[in-house]
């Protein structure tokens, strides 16, 4: 048991919690792209991810109560001064710790207030399990994205989308959104 969380432990707080996909894989024809999804943001509307067409996209699960949660400031700041290059989406959860138990206006609000976010959130939901939503179902399962089985193991983690719709990196919690690794992808 202790081995176990202390594997859990290692890979939720390393550094070295990047997965990137590998150099020689090509998209599969049949597989959905990122552009395919359509999803409601945390005011309710309908966003086609289409809308993105042409932007690297990193992909966020957040919690405003989480130990992580300051790196709103971040995700932030990587969406204004790379806006031109990067678009970042949040996805605020409460699958880990129960910290986020608000709802979508609480959450909303929150980060208004705190972070003066600027960045696009979408609705509340499941991340990881049985009610995954579609674009996490999309990005955690190797049969629908090409290469990726890597899932969501607390909030924060971060996924990378190319300018072509296609996954191309998994971030763990630890990696900073302003960190080398994420900026030197733009």
């Amino acid at each position: 048991m202790f081995s176990k969380l202390k594997y859990v432990f290692l890979k939720i707080f390393s550094n070295k919690g990047i997965k990137s996909r590998p150099q020689n894989s090509k998209m599969q024809p049949n597989l959905k792209s990122f552009y395919d999804f359509k999803l409601k943001s945390i005011d309710g509307n309908e966003i086609d991810l289409s809308l993105y067409k042409g932007k690297k996209v990193l992909i966020v699960n957040t919690a405003s109560e989480c130990g992580f949660t300051p790196q709103y400031t971040e995700l932030n700041e990587l969406n204004e001064k790379y806006g031109n290059k990067i678009v970042v989406l949040g996805f605020p959860s409460n699958n880990f710790g129960g910290q986020e138990p608000g709802s979508n206006k609480d959450i909303a609000d929150f980060c208004q207030l705190h972070f003066e976010i600027t960045f696009p959130l979408f609705e509340k939901s499941e991340v990881i399990g049985q009610n995954q939503n579609e674009l996490y179902r999309w990005l955690t399962h190797k049969n629908e994205n090409g290469w990726n089985d890597e899932q969501p193991t607390w909030n924060f983690n971060k996924f990378s989308i190319n300018e072509k719709g296609e996954l191309i990196k998994f971030y763990s919690s630890s990696v900073n959104p302003m960190s080398d690794e994420i900026v030197n992808q733009l």
